[in-house]
């Protein structure tokens, strides 16, 4: 299967974001009441190539390197992260469909410009039946689901006794989306749940972490929590960025209360703007340096060894965690203006801690990294 179009170039995705930007500043707080991406800034971004970034030249996507894409989700993220992390999303979900049959990858990704999501979680039942499997579950998290046209869901099945994980692809016919997503950050993602018990073909499952994929692409040799975990933490500095912009900002024309000038003058925020600025670098340095390791591994077919997995999952757990640090002095620094909720500095600090909620960048991460590092049993299976 071969699509021939033109492939969108990382310097044309950042153009894009860059003209998208203001109009998204300008909607963030229609963002977060609606609880989602508004349907016609998801379409801009469709017809800008954004959420087909990843996805194969042979299936009309862009086929980018994963750092390059890595700087687009950080570039919407300095915007809103909210946007950031739908399109982290919706434009690499489909690498957890590159365990299905060739012909059923092929089928879904006909049209280049289809967006996909769905739960990793195995919250939901796939009972063997002729022809398929009974999927039956509810699935948390499941962000952009409202303008997904296929969501994976992930199962146990009983096998000779033994449990095992079964994925299976979902219609947007096929399943119910509960209205779940009342959050304290990342409100318009839209991560509602969805529910689901239908009968699915079996060429639309895959027994997970099993086989090989489907694609022979670089970013599938990719161990998936790394993978993952890198783009999570795209999000992050991109939301740090931001955040780090509006202070600067702010601090140029606001006058703290009985101060002699401006905050921008302040020798003590200028010390903590120098601190925050340089930990962001640093951060992003690392993660940037670990993201290009880990793509040309992937690149050469070498193996991913377990200090390697190791250093990655650290980078991205200490990055996000130094973001987070980022973005609180910068609200801090904002004063009592910072509390309002026209404030985007509020905005950034509820995003920024509902990321570091993911399990794939929880402070525990380091410590199964360091035991792995010190050669000691790390007693996680995959990681």
């Amino acid at each position: 299967m071969t699509i021939e179009q033109t492939a969108p170039t990382v310097e044309s995705l950042l153009d894009a974001v860059r003209d998208l930007g203001p109009t998204i500043t300008t909607r963030v707080a229609e963002i977060e009441a609606a609880r989602r991406l508004p349907l016609d800034l998801v379409e801009s971004l469709t017809e800008a190539g954004i959420f087909r970034m990843l996805l194969p030249r042979s299936h009309g996507g862009a086929g980018l390197e994963f750092p390059a894409g890595m700087r687009v989700l950080e570039a919407l993220s300095r915007f809103d992260g909210s946007v950031g992390w739908t399109v982290m999303i919706g434009a690499g979900s489909w690498c957890d469909l590159a365990g299905l049959p060739r012909t059923t990858f092929d089928a879904i990704y006909a049209d280049g410009a289809v967006i996909t999501g769905g739960a990793i979680s195995p919250s939901g039942t796939a009972v063997a039946v002729d022809g398929g499997y009974h999927v039956r579950g509810r699935w948390a998290f499941a962000s952009g689901c409202q303008h997904s046209a296929w969501l994976f869901a992930n199962c146990l099945e009983t096998v000779d006794g033994e449990p095992r994980l079964r994925l299976a692809v979902l219609t947007a016919d096929e399943i119910e989306i509960e209205d779940t997503w009342k959050s304290s950050g990342l409100c318009g993602t839209g991560s509602h749940h969805f529910v689901a018990d239908v009968i699915v073909p079996a060429q639309r499952t895959y027994a997970l972490l099993q086989g090989e994929p489907c694609i022979d692409e670089p970013i599938v040799r990719i161990p998936p929590p790394a993978l993952h975990a890198m783009g999570i933490t795209s999000v992050a500095v991109g939301i740090a960025q931001g955040a780090l912009d509006e202070i600067q900002a702010i601090a140029a024309t606001k006058t703290p209360l009985l101060a002699a000038g401006a905050l921008a003058a302040n020798p003590l925020f200028q010390h903590q703007l120098a601190t925050a600025d340089t930990r962001l670098r640093a951060a992003r340095a690392l993660l940037y340096q670990d993201a290009s390791s880990m793509w040309a591994t992937a690149a050469d077919r070498a193996e991913f060894t377990l200090d390697q997995r190791a250093r990655i999952r650290a980078t991205d757990a200490w990055a996000t965690s130094t973001t987070a640090a980022v973005v609180d002095f910068c609200y801090r620094a904002g004063g009592g203006s910072s509390v309002y909720l026209d404030s985007p500095l509020q905005r950034r600090l509820r995003d920024i801690n509902a990321v570091t909620q993911h399990f794939l960048v929880r402070p525990d991460t380091l410590t199964t990294a360091g035991a792995i590092l010190a050669g000691q049993d790390p007693n996680a299976p995959i990681f």
